[in-house]
């Protein structure tokens, strides 16, 4: 409104000053020129306020998005949490598979588990029963009042009492293992802590990896499982542990044709024959072996991995399941492989 008047009383100044003489004519122009200045800085206070409230609504806009996305964010939260609380609430989880029964302890579904068969050793915490992963009996299991019974196989009649069976079925690739975890962990609620768990695996296994030196030879290995001399084929998912680790396997020839499904049984001629660089000994715990049991062996004084000293002990339930513990059996295989000299006994 103010440069409104300011544009009238410039308008009627012109018109006084081009009918009155050139005195008043130049004092009416010295007040129009005084006008005119003062309808510019008129308009430029007028242009300021604009771009300030122009300003103030931008901000207000923007407050308010944050203000909505936080709030969207805070009812993602709140949802999540709300479904995982659900799911704590409702489920009650009986384990017949080890392997299973770590995967739930590492994702922090643990407290939803409660019972676990009799060779679900680890974690301490696991409650531990009676129950049969390999003869289910499934009245036994119904008596711990699960809706969820984790296997490594199918588990028949639990449908019929309205009980979830969650399989996860022995492991043939490291893709495999990730992905059971990641099944546990959207089976149970925790969806993010077992995408962490398998993070951290996928970190560590890549750190043993590139702690290992640069060969020539590819070092050879042999992996016993007994005591009886049953062994593995780079064919299995502990082959291709080791394979991952640049190991040839020494009794790949012993299963040509996959007959013995990858776990074949040799004899001691055929390992002196093959004569490994390397001996693993998943079998300290079953069979109480050592570096020392095997060393006294009638012949296997012959073998350059008893000569070199190259005998690594495992534990046999971290070798045998592909738990998050699996990094553990990486991490024992890897020191022991940086250590060894490429140079067979003479």
């Amino acid at each position: 409104m103010k440069l409104f008047r300011l544009i009238a009383l410039l308008a009627t100044l012109t018109i006084v000053a081009a009918a009155c003489g050139s005195d008043t004519a130049a004092s009416v122009e010295a007040a129009a020129e005084a006008a005119a200045a003062e309808a510019d800085e008129a308009m430029a206070d007028d242009a300021m306020e604009d771009e300030d409230a122009m300003a103030d609504d931008a901000m207000e806009e923007e407050d308010h998005s944050e203000d909505a996305m936080d709030d969207e964010a805070m009812e993602e939260d709140a949802a999540m949490e709300d479904e995982e609380a659900m799911a704590d609430d409702a489920m009650r989880i009986v384990s017949l598979s080890p392997t299973a029964t770590e995967m739930l302890f590492a994702v922090g579904a643990g407290d939803l588990v409660v019972a676990v068969d009799a060779f679900s050793n680890f974690p301490a915490e696991a409650p531990v029963t009676e129950l049969s992963g390999w003869e289910p009996n499934l009245e036994a299991i119904a008596g711990y009042e699960p809706t969820h019974v984790f296997s490594s196989g199918p588990i028949e009649g639990l449908d019929a009492l309205s009980i979830e069976n969650v399989v996860l079925p022995a492991a043939a690739t490291f893709d495999d293992v990730y992905s059971q975890i990641e099944q546990v962990g959207a089976a149970t609620g925790h969806v993010g802590d077992a995408a962490e768990v398998v993070a951290n695996m996928q970190s560590d296994i890549q750190a043993v990896l590139d702690a290992l030196p640069e060969r020539e030879t590819a070092l050879t290995y042999y992996h016993e499982l007994d005591n009886t001399l049953y062994s593995v084929t780079s064919g299995t998912f502990i082959g291709e542990v080791y394979t991952m680790l640049g190991l040839e396997n020494a009794i790949d020839a012993a299963d040509p044709d996959n007959a013995a499904f990858g776990y074949p049984q040799v004899t001691e001629e055929y390992l002196v024959t093959a004569n490994p660089d390397i001996i693993f000994l998943a079998d300290t715990i079953c069979c109480e072996q050592s570096a020392e049991t095997v060393a006294a062996r009638p012949g296997w004084d012959q073998l350059s991995a008893v000569q070199n000293g190259n005998i690594v002990e495992l534990n046999d339930d971290i070798a045998s399941r592909w738990s998050p513990r699996l990094v553990e059996f990486i991490q024992t295989a890897g020191e022991a492989i940086a250590a060894i000299e490429a140079v067979p006994a003479s």
